[in-house]
């Protein structure tokens, strides 16, 4: 099964800001949603992680990540779905971290919260210009399900590859945390593990 990764190669930047307003959007920046994990690292409480999601932008991506929080969406077995006990099971250092993957925690995993595995590209209008931006991880285009990484640096290389939905309003010290914690090949040493998730 196809891994579902946020890929690196090389190219140039721009920069701006995750909540700068996108000319054309039609939505209100002021009821963007805010939701938060609290995060632990091998057992052991490590903070709050706070976003606000770019509903205002990419509607459709952000109620995809903002139900997957509060656990209002159910599988096919009438259970709530969504991040609460998974784990960011890719870090990458001065890169990124990844997570989402709550079906099988390593990668392959994917759900939605549309009725199909994954859902399309639903813009590239945010990009990847900071540290602290929420985007779609995918295995290609239009196959963006559960997975999500949070940017440690600006990665330009991901601009109109990777549906940014979102950023961090505050924890972004937790995220640098997550994101210098040991690892063998990718996978942390220890379990990051989103504790508790919902909507502020």
């Amino acid at each position: 099964m196809a891994t579902t990764t946020a890929t690196a190669t090389a190219t140039t930047t721009t920069t701006t800001t995750g909540a700068t307003t996108v000319p054309g959007t039609l939505g209100d920046p002021n009821a963007n949603p805010i939701v938060f994990f609290d995060m632990t690292l091998g057992g052991e409480p490590l903070g709050r992680i706070k976003m606000q999601l770019r509903s205002d932008v990419v509607p459709k991506t952000a109620e995809n990540f903002r139900q997957l929080c509060t656990g209002e969406t159910k599988n096919s077995q009438g259970r709530p779905q969504g991040y609460k006990g998974s784990k960011f099971h890719r870090v990458i250092k001065d890169f990124m971290i990844q997570g989402g993957d709550f079906l099988h925690g390593d990668g392959t995993g994917t759900a939605c919260i549309y009725g199909t595995r994954a859902f399309d590209d639903e813009n590239f209008l945010l990009k990847h210009d900071g540290p602290g931006l929420l985007s779609m991880a995918n295995s290609g285009p239009a196959t963006n399900g559960c997975q999500f990484f949070i940017t440690l640096v600006p990665t330009p290389f991901l601009n109109d590859k990777h549906v940014v939905f979102g950023h961090v309003v505050d924890g972004l010290d937790v995220v640098h945390k997550i994101g210098a914690t040991r690892t063998t090949r990718e996978k942390p040493n220890q379990d990051v593990v989103v504790a508790q998730c919902g909507e502020m």
